[in-house]
């Protein structure tokens, strides 16, 4: 009989308040068991990956500090605009694919061991069958060879084969034009969107951010397919290969910008040139790489989900409109404070996403795990598995990593239409502190409000599964 300590899911609903799912086996949140395990194996590497980014970004930073103050600022004002336009793109794009991939390949392959118990059972009473039947000689020669009859139905052995998952063909496809549309609207747009983001025409900075903003705009395609098949390997739990390829691209970058912006001279033309050339670089092996797993080319355009991603991927596109505005509206009113206010402002933001790269990758683990597990309707899994991560932060990290960990937690129980509606009620009330705290308080006060900003975030996760509603309406019995 399997007792508590053998198993890997011991809680048993005793309170029926869903608020207790945050209590649930709190003793076993260090415990590497097969749960723990399985978030550690997907977690770390996906952690990893995402710190070799702001590396990379604070090696960038290092190198253009040495040309002066005014390109330091003018690339930060640039990377700010990049960026946020890149999210309005990527994370619903992201977030989606991981659901999709890890629900489709959990349903693909609960269906493969059901067919193939069915084969075996088959085999096993046709053979039981013939044994009892087709006479057995003494010797070898002749003898009744039970695999024989095996052999007969090789045809429905499930030998490893490329898998054909619809979601991650359809991600290709919205990745590559997407990322066309992108680059597109950056390098038309460019000087206004400048204007935007608060560096004006006389301004020393335009120049400079302009050069920078056009080179790397030519690089979004490879950012947006390069993720969208970041999304398609978070899905099948595999976040090693994503590992490899961002450190071979980042550590590509960092050779390069030096070679670029001092041997050749190129300045911050320099710097976005070695850029794009690292995202092509993860790109084609991220390609390579998915290739021989999944059959990338659907059967036909019927088998492709562009409705279901279209759906949903509205809604986190207004989600992520709202945490953008705010992002960006701090941004741009660090720039108006001058070059030295927005240097500062960008190093500032690159060490403070840092702090809480490992939930990042903690949500990463539980959005796929969690997809997986109300795939199978395995709401025991999905309950320790929400509350594992979500006990680890609480013990570890500040209140930036519990926010980014309730997007994971809600986005693989596909909780999206909360999600995009919550975040514009927090955007709303942030920028409403934004705007008071930054003209009282000014730099100071942006960060106040950032602050504010990310604490509404997590209540807001916090409130939705504490209640039992939506998808975790099965906490309330």
């Amino acid at each position: 009989m399997m007792t508590e300590e053998d198993d890997p899911y011991p809680y048993r609903v005793k309170m029926r308040l869903p608020i207790f799912i945050f209590f649930k086996d709190a003793r076993h949140v260090f415990k590497l068991d097969e749960l723990g395990s399985e978030i550690a194996q997907i977690a770390l590497p996906a952690a990893l990956a995402l710190t070799a980014d702001p590396i990379a970004s604070l090696v960038d930073t290092a190198f253009i500090g040495q040309i002066g103050p005014v390109e330091l600022a003018a690339v930060g004002v640039s990377i700010a605009l990049f960026n946020q336009v890149s999210r309005i793109a990527i994370f619903p794009l992201v977030s989606i694919t991981t659901s999709f991939v890890a629900e489709e390949d959990t349903i693909r392959r609960v269906s493969s061991e059901a067919q193939e118990s069915e084969y075996l059972e088959t085999v096993s009473c046709l053979n039981t069958e013939n044994k009892e039947f087709i006479p057995q000689k003494e010797s070898n020669e002749g003898a009744y060879q039970p695999k024989t009859l095996g052999n007969r139905f090789d045809i429905a052995k499930f030998e490893p084969k490329r898998r054909h998952i619809p979601s991650a063909s359809s991600a290709l496809v919205i990745g590559g034009i997407l990322g066309l549309l992108q680059a597109i609207f950056l390098i038309s747009g460019v000087k206004p969107l400048l204007n935007f983001m608060g560096v004006n025409s006389d301004s020393p900075m335009l120049n400079p951010a302009r050069q920078y903003l056009t080179l790397r705009s030519l690089g979004a395609p490879a950012v947006l397919l390069s993720l969208a098949m970041q999304g398609v390997f978070r899905g099948l739990k595999d976040t090693k290969t994503p590992l490899y390829a961002t450190v071979a691209g980042d550590a590509t970058n960092i050779i390069l910008d030096p070679i670029f912006m001092f041997a050749f001279r190129m300045g911050v033309s320099g710097a976005a040139i070695a850029h794009i050339i690292s995202q092509y670089l993860i790109l084609i092996i991220l390609l390579w790489k998915l290739m021989s797993q999944v059959d990338l080319i659907p059967p036909s355009i019927k088998h492709l989900q562009f409705g279901r991603f279209l759906k949903n991927g509205f809604l986190l596109l207004i989600r992520v409109m709202a945490v953008t505005f705010c992002i960006t509206l701090s941004a741009s009113m660090a720039a108006r404070h001058g070059s030295t206010s927005m240097a500062a402002f960008q190093v500032c933001l690159q060490v403070w996403l840092a702090t809480s790269l490992l939930a990042d990758g903690l949500a990463v683990a539980g959005q796929a795990m969690l997809a997986s597990a109300f795939a199978k309707k395995d709401y025991e899994k999905a309950t320790a598995t929400a509350s594992r991560v979500l006990q680890f932060v609480a013990a570890t990290q500040p209140i930036n990593s519990l926010a980014f960990v309730f997007d994971g937690i809600n986005f693989g129980a596909s909780d999206f239409a909360y999600s995009a509606f919550s975040l514009v009620v927090v955007a709303i009330v942030s920028i409403i502190c934004l705007c008071i705290l930054a003209t009282s308080h000014g730099f100071i006060g942006l960060w106040i409000a950032l602050t504010i900003y990310m604490s509404l975030r997590a209540f807001a996760g916090f409130w939705r599964i504490g209640n039992g509603r939506g998808p975790w309406k099965f906490l309330r019995g």
